[in-house]
């Protein structure tokens, strides 16, 4: 391909986990434009965080981990956290000259010639040598379905849309899911709201006393143990609990977080249950998470059986080139910056160990 411009990596995603991969290879002597590229599909820094909701504060925000090599200092609690996080992005990739190409869309990735992968974007084709893949969850909301979900009269949204608890006002609101954002969108919308009913899947474990760092290694390594069978990753929060806050105690004893059982099925004016309850809803609102945007990486046949990408440390089991950070046990910000780092190192020596094609 003639338009086609070579780079010893490939980063996609400019979010926690592909900065904190950006940083690194400048660390090990990468210069951005001519050994590496950053990719990045939003209009501006700041990754997932730029399209958070405008209630969700950054004194609300539970365990934001700094990005390696700067501190996040004296953020204003109460301004939102898309506003405080995006700046911090900014300023991060300047401070460290990553030149973040962006708005660039990542189309595919495909096996090249003399070992190298072709990356193909809204801005052309690159051939590189290694990928760092932090394309995250954010584009992929996860929708579950429901009989009758078509002939609902009312308004269903996914977090992902969550324009904040005011436009609920007066309305009688269904919230599914059982994690941080059901929690937060309930306790938002409840002082708003005509009616609230809180309804997941499974009950909602609620975590008391101090995450310490043995009950992190242990949540990360049961995710952890999943990818490397291969099989989808499971949310790092999904397998910590709910922190049981002043918030939680409120919502719980206010009866706003009474959590009922997942209804059987959607009507046109609520949702039914096979016992024959039913609950009146204007709104239905699903904060049932997300799932890893990788669809561009299919070209490269990664998947096994058990429907995820086997990974054997940061890298895919079947291609050694391709790191995904960001992606199962490094899906939070501190597992982020770590990935990140081991990525680097295990490319350093890929490309080390491998003279680059002629």
């Amino acid at each position: 391909m003639n338009n086609t411009r070579e780079v010893e990596v490939v980063v996609i995603g400019a979010g926690q986990a592909g900065l904190a991969g950006a940083y690194h290879l400048r660390r090990s002597g990468f210069e951005p434009d001519r050994d590496f590229v950053v990719l990045d599909h939003s209009p501006g820094p700041g990754g997932a965080w730029q399209f958070r909701w405008p209630s969700l504060t950054y004194g609300k925000v539970h365990g934001m981990h700094a990005l390696p090599g700067m501190e996040l200092t004296d953020a204003d609690p109460t301004r939102p956290s898309a506003e405080v996080i995006s700046a911090y992005f900014d300023r991060y990739e300047r401070t460290f000259d990553l030149r973040v190409r962006r708005p660039v869309d990542v189309r595919a990735v495909r096996e090249g010639t003399g070992g190298r992968l072709l990356v193909e974007t809204s801005d052309g084709v690159w051939s590189t040598r290694a990928l760092i893949n932090a394309t995250g969850t954010w584009d992929r909301p996860f929708w579950p379905r429901y009989p009758g979900q078509e002939t609902f009269r009312g308004r269903q949204l996914h977090t992902a849309q969550y324009p904040g608890p005011e436009e609920f006002a007066g309305q009688r609101v269904v919230v599914v899911g059982g994690g941080a954002s059901g929690t937060q969108h309930l306790l938002e919308i409840a002082s708003y709201a005509a009616a609230t009913t809180w309804v997941t899947r499974r009950p909602p474990v609620f975590r008391e006393g101090p995450f310490d760092e043995d009950a992190g290694r242990a949540a990360v390594a049961l995710v952890e143990e999943r990818v490397r069978q291969g099989l989808p990753p499971r949310s790092v929060v999904s397998v910590t609990g709910l922190p049981l806050n002043d918030a939680i105690r409120q919502g719980i004893e206010d009866g706003v977080l009474d959590r009922q059982p997942m209804f059987d099925r959607i009507t046109p004016d609520g949702v039914d249950w096979n016992d024959g309850r039913h609950v009146d809803a204007d709104v239905i609102l699903w904060a049932t998470g997300f799932r890893a945007a990788i669809d561009h990486l299919a070209p490269l046949r990664l998947r096994g059986p058990g429907g995820g990408i086997r990974m054997e440390g940061t890298h895919a089991a079947a291609d050694p080139r391709v790191h995904l950070v960001g992606y199962g046990p490094s899906a939070s910000t501190i597992g982020a910056n770590r990935a990140g780092r081991a990525a680097v190192r295990d490319i350093r020596r890929l490309l080390d160990r491998e003279p680059a094609a002629a």
